[in-house]
């Protein structure tokens, strides 16, 4: 079943504040916060995670009725690519080095923010050329 495309671009604006924070502050609490908001939607697709619960029980009634609807699977997969990004970054804040932390922290809030201004989702990007690549053509 296809999605609201708006949950995803609210999770990815929620993502982006978070990690922003994360950078300012150097917060591994809260890195590893994401962590878990990120491998919840990884697992269980974005309406699994905890900003899209909080999009679809406060934000979308506010909204009204979506005319946009895109594939989960794009977005879920996209998850996992900043699942593993935030997962480095955290491994940085805690073991170090430290630039490790700040980098891969910084390509996810890029990511973050491109899909939360523009709607450029890199994670969907990628899924796609991932999907060409490995399907077969008979």
């Amino acid at each position: 079943m296809d999605i609201d495309v708006r949950g995803p671009r609210f999770g990815a604006a929620v993502t982006a504040v978070v990690l922003a924070v994360v950078l300012i502050t150097g917060s591994a609490w809260l890195l590893a916060w994401q962590v878990l908001a990120f491998a919840l939607g990884a697992a269980g697709g974005v309406a699994r995670s905890p900003y899209g619960w909080l999009f679809r029980k406060v934000v979308r009634p506010g909204l009204g009725t979506p005319t946009e609807f895109e594939a989960p699977e794009p977005p879920q997969f996209a998850q996992a690519v900043g699942l593993v990004f935030a997962v480095v970054g955290l491994i940085g804040y805690t073991a170090g080095p430290q630039w490790l932390a700040l980098a891969a922290t910084g390509c996810a809030l890029a990511a973050a923010f491109l899909n939360a201004a523009f709607g450029y989702c890199l994670g969907c990007e990628l899924y796609l050329v991932v999907r060409r690549l490995t399907v077969r053509t008979e």
